[in-house]
Order: structure tokens, then sequence, then C-alpha cells
């Protein structure tokens, strides 16, 4: 259908799109996947980075070729040069100057595309993250229509909706320190979710904490646009889906969009590859290290672009992967580990032998990784994109996350959809090698199974008559009406 739509658009009419992602990698990810697909469609991209990461784009990426449509334009991140834009204060740090700096740069930069001449004039409609709210006061001036993209699963937005009522309902700030204390005042999800699963900003202390009361406004503000985009799949997550409706006019539902963009550039002349790296520079030697592995015998383990973790965490889980005997290959980012230590020092330390099993790399082609035969499991931050990248490549998790969505999307991996566990809260080595074993070994064949029926799910969607396809085809005929 969407294929259809590609080579039957009129092509006297090139509909103009900007988009405009938080800048993090998680973010910019599944913006780059969208703007491709409606690249493909016949749109005209205007992309919108940081210079931070515009400059990280043009050292990792032949931009050019993999993205020959798009005009890119960069604006300040407001913070200081040295500044290590890594870790939770990173973020803190942008949600922070983005309210100051990032509304006039995006009223500038709209204001110039007026003045000029040609395709790249005005957009009609922007695509904007939805935890850039301000986004949508700067398109009004313009009388430009909004869709904001949610990079988030449709479980944790419709959690964040229910943080006032939290808060009403005395569940936030908690009262004491039992984190399995049920959590029964969100609709649809009574009996699954416990304190520790609500997202990271739960533990505040007090309600009227200044990043919780962002997250409550930025949420708020949502309702107010065209429509929500989700990188989800109805099949999988539509009772949220159903639910989130009620709040929005319309609701676009299109992932998983790294294989939707797959499916869609083998159908095209497209050259755009299926690279993860986008700001990272990937080491793609580690796929003939697991060529030479049995299937299914390796664990994959990588905590994503911006967590940080101590010396004593890396330790934990070296140890703990070490003595579940079975191979691993580790994504360890430069700048993952906190402190004066380094990969190389702790390494040092083990015994003779301990990494024999084990490879470690800066980065990896995550989605290359995961479909390969030999990983049999995933330990992972439980980043929305690698979750979703996991239930396509029908692999199962151990769920450690850290930030964000994070302890709402392992929750959901571990008690909804029952592809894998949650080890969140916990950094203990025995810990880790009992769920390594249990994933590999005595529940492999019920972990597959689950993994697997997920894995169709997911796959269907994005086929011609698949729920995320048809969803796709309505996103652009709408952008289309926007311009005509």
């Amino acid at each position: 259908m969407v294929t259809e739509t590609i080579s039957t658009m009129e092509k006297t009419e090139v509909p103009h799109v900007l988009f405009f992602p938080f800048p993090a990698q998680g973010h910019i990810k599944p913006f780059l996947s969208l703007a491709e697909l409606l690249s493909h469609a016949g749109f005209q991209a205007t992309f919108i980075n940081t210079e931070h990461n515009h400059h990280r784009l043009l050292h990792n990426n032949d931009i050019h070729n993999r993205f020959p449509k798009f005009q890119f334009k960069s604006i300040p991140d407001g913070l200081p040069p040295d500044h290590p834009r890594s870790g939770p204060l990173y973020i803190r740090d942008l949600f922070r100057s983005s309210r100051v700096s990032f509304r006039p740069a995006l009223r500038e930069l709209l204001t110039s595309l007026k003045e000029e001449k040609g395709p790249c004039q005005l957009p009609k409609c922007i695509i904007a993250d939805g935890i850039m709210s301000f986004s949508i006061d700067v398109a009004e001036e313009f009388e430009i229509p909004t869709i904001f993209f949610r990079t988030y699963s449709a479980h944790c937005l419709w959690i964040y909706f229910h943080f006032s009522q939290l808060i009403e309902e005395g569940e936030v700030p908690f009262q004491d320190e039992n984190l399995d204390q049920p959590i029964s005042c969100i609709p649809g999800l009574e009996n699954v979710l416990r304190r520790r699963d609500l997202p990271r900003i739960r533990r505040f202390e007090n309600a009227d904490d200044p990043m919780l009361q962002f997250f409550i406004r930025e949420t708020s503000v949502l309702t107010r646009a065209t429509g929500l985009i989700l990188n989800t799949v109805n099949e999988i997550e539509g009772p949220m889906i159903t639910r989130l409706g009620s709040f929005f006019k319309k609701v676009y539902a299109i992932g998983p969009l790294h294989a939707l963009k797959s499916r869609i550039n083998e159908n095209s002349s497209s050259s755009s590859t299926s690279s993860d790296g986008i700001l990272w520079k990937e080491d793609k030697k580690c796929l003939k290290w697991l060529d030479s592995k049995p299937s299914r015998s390796v664990l994959y383990v990588s905590f994503g672009s911006l967590i940080n973790l101590s010396g004593e965490q890396i330790l934990e889980l070296l140890h703990g992967l070490a003595n579940s005997e079975k191979s691993f290959l580790w994504v360890i980012r430069p700048d993952l580990i906190v402190g004066d230590a380094t990969i190389g020092d702790i390494l040092k330390e083990q015994e003779t032998g301990r990494m024999e099993r084990g490879l470690i790399v800066s980065w990896a082609p995550q989605e290359e990784v995961l479909s390969h035969p030999a990983i049999g499991g995933f330990l992972t931050h439980s980043g929305w994109n690698s979750t979703l990248e996991s239930i396509v490549a029908g692999v199962p998790m151990i769920c450690w996350p850290q930030i964000s969505d994070q302890q709402v999307n392992s929750r959901c991996v571990s008690d909804i959809w029952k592809v894998g566990f949650d080890m969140k809260d916990t950094c203990d080595r025995s810990i880790v090698e009992k769920l390594v074993r249990e994933l590999m070994d005595n529940n492999r064949e019920e972990m597959m199974e689950s993994a697997n029926k997920l894995a169709m799910l997911a796959r269907d969607s994005i086929k011609e008559d698949g729920s995320s396809c048809i969803n796709l085809e309505k996103l652009i005929q709408d952008i289309k009406s926007m311009s005509s």
C-alpha cells in the first residue's frame, strides 16, 4: 500500500515536513527512520539537530549518500563547550537548556525558511518530539500544523498522563521504601505495576519537584497537536493505544519503524542503509566473531547511548557474565564508565581466562547483531528502540533499566509480554549469573516460544496490509491534505 503511494504520488506536489527530535540518539534514530519513510513517499524533509549532534552525524555517516533528499539544519544546544554530554545529568541539563535556547532557535529557523524560495520554504507540517512542547507554540505563530512524535511506548505515555492522578491519590511521592507496593489508580494497569515500575521520575521526594512538574506539563500539551505518532504496534500495545485515543484527534501507531523502513528500502531503489550508528562509529568485526559461534549461544549486552555505570557495577556484571559460562558480546562505550577506571584497568584485575568467552566492542550494529543466529539473549537497559529491535528479532531479554521510560518497558517485557526477565534495582553478580542461565538454558524453549509469537506480530504489522503500514499510509495522506 505504501509502496503504491510512493510510485503514484503526483510529483508536482512536494509536501515539506520539518523534523525536530530531542537531541539524544534514542530520539534521533526513530525520527530519521520516519523522515526516510516520508522521503520515500515524495516528501521534502528538513531535519533539525543540535550543532554538537550534527557534527557527530557528519563524523560517523556519509549523510549525503545516506540521506540524499534531506536538508539538515543545526541549532545550539545551549550547553557550555566542555559539558560531557552523556549520562542522566546531560538529559537534565538538556531539558533546562531546551526551554531557553531551542524556542528562539526554532523561530529564527522558520523565519529564514519562510523567506526562502524553492522546495525548502516554510514547511506544511512540523513533526516535533513529544518532550519539546514549546514547538507547538512556535508552530502556531507561523500557522503550521504540528504532529507530536512520542518515542516512548504507549504504556509509558499512558502512565505519564496519570502522574497528576498519582500525586492526588498519594501514590507519588512514595510514603515509604516499599518499592513492591502495587499501583492501583492507573486504568488498565491495576494488576501490573508496582512502585518500582513507574518511570524514574517517580522517585522524587517532592510533588512540586521541577522535573516532575515539567513532564506533567509536557504531556498535557501533547493534546493540542493535530495528531500523535507512536513507534509501536497495534497488535502489541493495542489496549493502551485505544486509551490514548481518548486524548488525541488521531493516533498513528507505525512501528517498529526500523523494520518498516528496512522493508520499504528493500522494495525501492533507495541506497539507504540500515546502519544503527548515527552518532557512534560501529565495530562490525563483531559480526565475524558471531559467525564462529553456535546457534543461540551468545548473550548480547548493551546499555544504550546515554547511561553511565560505576566501576563496581561493571565488575558485578563482568563476574556474573563470566560465572554463567556463556559467550557474550558486550558494548562498552568510551564514556560508559564514570570515575577514573577504564575497562582496560578493570580487565587487568581479572583472573586469566575470565574473558575468554567474551568480546567487548565500543559500539555494535545492533540490528544486525540481534538478527544474527548466534544470539540467544539480550541483556539490555530496556530503552524503547532496543526493546523493539529485540522483539522484531525474536530475542528474549534480561532487563536492567536505569532512566526514563525503561522501568515501564522492563515490566512490560517480563509481566505483560513474557519475553524476558526484569532485573531492575539490583546489580549483583549472583543474580546476573542466575538470570543468564535461566534465559539461555532453563527457560530457553518457553522464552523462545513467547519471543517468536511477539516477533510474528511485529513483522506482520509492517507487511503491506499490516496495521503499521496502513497507519503510515494514513499519516502520509493526512500530511498531504495539509499541503493542499
